[in-house]
């Protein structure tokens, strides 16, 4: 899974790093960068549909099987972009509740939920998710967490849950083997930063896929 944040890009444009990697990669998260200040709701919101709408015009040009694409906490925005194409919506513990989404988006979508330890793990197994993010497993910058669970906190989550798990956090090409067990990570920095971000991709699956 690719959480795809245009900002992490630095200097290069966000659509050519997303384009040579879409065939990398299973699923693209789409993760504007938060905004700050006056009117801040609406600005979001109209950010997330826009940079939504671009990443589906970028994979409705793929042949099958394409990426799923998902947003990052906006139900409003997978609800209005159901007919386009958008597969669902990942959810933070602090974002929109699950039952609430699920009421909004109906059965079909796929609704994903960060969880942070075991209890979280266990709790989601009562909850109309599709699949779980767990993490951090490693410190990464990307959300200040300056230390992570581990990877074998991830492996014990991979294997209690009665739904896909996909590990998060600090993972790159020196630690994704250690999450072969897992079979699944979701993953930012370490392609968008990266000098050649398609290698970067395709390095990450091929050690993942060792699993």
């Amino acid at each position: 899974m690719l959480l795809f944040t245009p900002d992490l890009v630095r200097d290069r444009d966000p659509w050519d790093v997303l384009e040579a990697v879409l065939s990398e990669v299973d699923i693209v998260q789409v993760r504007p960068k938060p905004v700050q200040g006056a009117r801040s709701a609406v600005t979001e919101a109209r950010a997330a549909l826009e940079l939504a709408r671009g990443v589906l015009a970028r994979t409705r040009a793929l042949p099958e099987p394409r990426p799923l694409v998902l947003v990052n906490d906006r139900v409003d925005v997978a609800r209005a972009l159901a007919d386009d194409g958008i597969a669902g919506v990942h959810l933070g513990q602090q974002d929109t509740p699950v039952t609430l989404a699920r009421a909004v988006l109906g059965p079909a979508p796929l609704i994903g939920l960060s969880t942070h330890s075991a209890s979280q793990v266990a709790g989601a197994a009562e909850l109309a998710v599709d699949y779980l993010g767990f993490g951090p497993v490693y410190a990464t910058s990307t959300k200040d967490y300056e230390q992570g669970l581990g990877p074998e906190h991830a492996w014990v989550a991979a294997n209690a849950s009665t739904r896909p798990v996909f590990a998060i956090g600090g993972i790159d090409r020196s630690n994704a083997a250690d999450l072969v067990e897992v079979g699944r990570i979701a993953v930012g920095s370490a392609i968008l930063c990266a000098a050649d971000p398609r290698r970067a991709a395709r390095e990450l699956r091929t050690l993942i896929e060792r699993a």
